[in-house]
């Protein structure tokens, strides 16, 4: 039986549900087709929070006893050192420690971050050397018109995957409620190469700002804001978006999917580096929109080109195609409600995707 070695942050990322799921998916995913999975964690700078909510989502999830949270030098904090491993997917890079990498025949990187990774590893302030394959969600990548350096390397296609069945269609929420978890300044923020400048997600949403004036339906955001941010606060009330804090409703795996389960459909824009470089980003929260029957109105990255788009999944580049794009969800729901799900079963499924990932990564 092949074994896989999931790595990734959950430790690192305390009190953001959904961010759990990015790598819960993996995990379960890889589970469901019948390997030996086990999760592992590096973490540089352990806190009993840290500690805490690690030891909670795994053990939520039956993990357990197959899961490990490591210091730098692979001592572990929570459970014990994994086994070796046919294979290594090592999500982001958590994992540097080179005594758990070399206990993998073979290592894959996943890139969820594309122009980021790329970037800050061209800058040289991140290191992703160490792994046989290279796998990205940014589609584009290496695809005349995406402007994403390569690193000369062979950046793979692959996507966020979900387990459908932890996310089942919810027939929850009214149809004009538009949602989604953001994080107003972004996981990293600006990011300069190459004579441009990449805005913050903030400079992306403020195009779109008008939009509760525009479109039918309420809008809200869970959204992690410092309260500093007045300006742009009183800016997003003024018209009409409702706001609500992610660690009240998005906590945990299982908050977050209630909080979406319970959304009509999802409005979001994306970072602008995947908007600019024409990346063909996919946001993995989207995808669990989707899966649950919510049909989601997204900010277009170049995913078009691979994803197809028109129902149950709307794509804008303008606030004119933003404020229609929400009146076709809220006029048509239940053809773009049953478009979603299945867009989530044919292009998304952890069985598809990590079958695929698997016939790349292995020889």
């Amino acid at each position: 039986m092949t074994t896989v070695l999931v790595a990734g942050a959950l430790a690192n990322k305390p009190g953001y549900g959904g961010e759990a799921w990015v790598r819960l998916s993996y995990v379960l995913g890889f589970r469901g087709l019948g390997l030996e999975t086990t999760f592992v964690e590096q973490i540089d700078e352990p806190t009993d929070e840290a500690v805490g909510y690690f030891a909670e989502v795994v053990e939520l999830f039956g993990l357990a006893a197959s899961a490990a949270l490591v210091d730098p030098e692979g001592e572990p904090l929570y459970g014990e050192p994994p086994e070796p491993a046919d294979l290594l997917v090592n999500v982001s890079g958590n994992l540097r420690c080179e005594r758990l990498l070399s206990r993998a025949l073979r290592r894959a990187y996943v890139d969820i971050d594309p122009g980021f990774t790329q970037i800050w590893n061209a800058q040289r302030f991140l290191s992703i050397e160490g792994h046989e394959v290279y796998f990205t969600i940014g589609e584009n990548i290496g695809r005349p018109g995406c402007s994403i350096p390569t690193g000369g390397r062979d950046w793979r296609p692959t996507r966020p995957p979900v387990v459908l069945s932890d996310w089942p269609v919810a027939a929850s929420g009214a149809h004009d409620r538009f949602t989604t978890v953001a994080s107003w300044r972004g996981g990293y923020g600006s990011l300069e190469f190459e004579g441009t400048r990449y805005g913050a997600k903030a400079h992306e949403f403020r195009k779109f700002v008008a939009l509760p004036d525009r479109a039918p339906g309420t809008f809200e955001v869970a959204l992690d804001i410092h309260p500093a941010e007045e300006r742009d606060l009183a800016l997003l009330r003024d018209h009409g978006w409702e706001l609500v804090d992610p660690r009240q409703v998005a906590r945990d795996p299982l908050s977050f999917r209630e909080y979406v389960q319970g959304s009509g459909a999802e409005f979001s824009v994306a970072q602008g580096i995947y908007v600019e470089t024409e990346s063909g980003w996919f946001s993995d929260r989207t995808v669990r929109y989707l899966a649950s029957g919510k049909p989601a109105l997204v900010q277009d990255t170049g995913f078009t080109r691979m994803v197809p788009a028109g129902e149950g999944l709307l794509a804008f580049r303008t606030l004119e195609e933003a404020a229609a794009g929400a009146g076709a969800i809220a006029s048509e729901y239940e053809r773009h409600s049953l478009a979603a799900r299945r867009l989530a079963e044919d292009e998304f499924d952890s069985e598809r995707v990590l079958t695929r990932l698997l016939e790349d990564a292995l020889p």
